[in-house]
């Protein structure tokens, strides 16, 4: 079945990304009765997270739902780890609000971005606990669209970003 927001078209199975939560399956159309108005919600569930979400099917895109990203989008996103890392002189406290942004914007090029910057190799100096945090936010979000494009499990697209983190 294929569902029309007016702009976008989504097919329920398919899996889809929402900015804040990340990749989740688009399982259903709803047609909840609000006062008297039929509205249609798509039912996206987010198995990672153990979530449920209801979305208005006419505010879908304006929210941020999108497809997921094509293999060569993906590659793009990918080659965004290999470039090197400019020197940043904010403090912690507005790098990581500007990070929690790139994660919550769904772009997997600034996703990227936040796991390039925050990725210490082995030898490099040691991370902060928020740093961590961070860096594993960004790295599960992008692994999750990562696995869904390769088709491969969550882990190994884990292992494929860090190899490439390693490599660089």
């Amino acid at each position: 079945m294929r569902c029309v927001d007016g702009r976008t078209s989504f097919e329920v199975g398919a899996w889809v990304v929402y900015p804040s939560h990340g990749v989740g399956r688009l399982d259903r159309v709803d047609k909840i009765n609000i006062d008297g108005t039929v509205v249609e919600f798509f039912v996206i569930s987010f198995p990672k997270n153990k979530l449920e979400l209801k979305l208005p099917v006419k505010r879908a895109v304006d929210a941020g739902l999108r497809r997921v990203v094509s293999k060569e989008d993906m590659e793009e996103a990918l080659g965004v780890l290999v470039q090197k890392t400019k020197k940043r002189r904010l403090m912690w406290s507005k790098r990581a609000q500007e990070y929690e942004s790139k994660i919550n914007s769904g772009d997997p090029i600034a996703i990227a971005e936040v796991v390039r910057e925050l990725y210490r190799g082995d030898g490099d100096v040691a991370q902060s606990f928020s740093e961590r945090q961070i860096y594993q936010h960004a790295l599960e979000r992008l692994a999750r669209e990562v696995s869904v494009v390769d088709e491969i499990e969550e882990s190994d697209a884990i292992r494929k970003l860090e190899s490439i983190l390693h490599a660089a």
